[in-house]
């Protein structure tokens, strides 16, 4: 089982790495709208007249607001799966859903192992642009987390993929009832986007949303990571808050597989 699902990393390896030119280009690309968030938050604090904003509890200092942004894209680089549930949900419809049930694969130990790979490639051919931003950007991260923080960094970025790889495979199984998901799936993508964190910190929307949101699974996306790096977050709450990423992993590989055999039950295979 392990040398087959090794087998398919390779292949799936160097697959995409055949598109290596593709995904640096994308990551120079996605850098340039950087800039002119870095300008909008600099108004945003000189028209606030305060040095910082946020929270009672969590609050932001512009330079802590800016190192924010720029370690969510390295969370949204792990937990993003772009065309991961469209893809489910397609191989669905179209009835290619079958060659997994036909060969001795999982179909979801394939997906994930096939992520695996395509994160692989693009923290390779990406590594170069984003050392490189963070350098020119240095200056907006006052201090460097210890060990112990940048080890829970790891584990929170591990599990932030996790709990992304299955929450869109969950949704993309949704595909087994429904015919057409497109309009589903881009509401459900678009609200993941800013309930996650991505845009601006949790910590700046009034209660009880802030605090409703900090509950759900979607923080684990993009903020909570960001968060524990900047050493918001410490000690028992720390470990509890890692405990909790881990409880959605394994709650929406639960989820994913669960659906998957109910999906099953109702397929028929047809086209392909």
């Amino acid at each position: 089982m392990t040398k087959k699902y090794l087998a398919i990393f390779r292949v799936s390896l160097a697959e995409r790495m055949t598109y290596r030119g593709d995904f640096l280009l994308g990551t120079i690309l996605r850098f340039l709208p950087m800039v002119t968030t870095i300008l909008l938050w600099k108004a945003i604090y000189d028209g606030a007249d305060r040095a910082s904003l946020g929270s009672r509890r969590i609050t932001y200092n512009y330079h802590e607001m800016i190192a924010y942004l720029l370690l969510t894209q390295i969370s949204r680089m792990f937990s993003s799966m772009p065309g991961l549930a469209g893809g489910i949900a397609r191989e669905i419809r179209e009835g290619t859903l079958k060659r997994y049930l036909l060969q001795p694969i999982d179909m979801i130990g394939y997906l994930l192992t096939y992520r695996v790979a395509h994160k692989v490639t693009y923290i390779i051919t990406s590594f170069l642009p984003y050392a490189l931003l963070f350098f020119v950007c240095r200056g907006f991260f006052d201090s460097f987390p210890d060990a112990t923080t940048l080890a829970a960094y790891a584990v929170a970025l591990v599990l932030a993929f996790l709990v992304g790889f299955f929450f869109e495979a969950s949704v993309g199984m949704v595909g087994f009832w429904f015919l057409e998901v497109t309009s589903l799936l881009y509401i459900v993508m678009t609200l993941n986007f800013f309930i996650s964190g991505h845009m601006l910190p949790l910590d700046f929307l009034p209660e009880p949303w802030a605090g409703l949101l900090k509950m759900m699974p979607f923080q684990y996306m993009a903020y909570f990571p960001a968060v524990v790096f900047l050493g918001k977050v410490k000690g028992t709450e720390l470990v509890l808050q890692l405990l909790a990423e881990l409880f959605w992993a394994v709650f929406f590989f639960v989820l994913a597989r669960g659906l998957f055999r109910l999906g099953l039950r109702r397929y028929s295979a047809f086209g392909g």
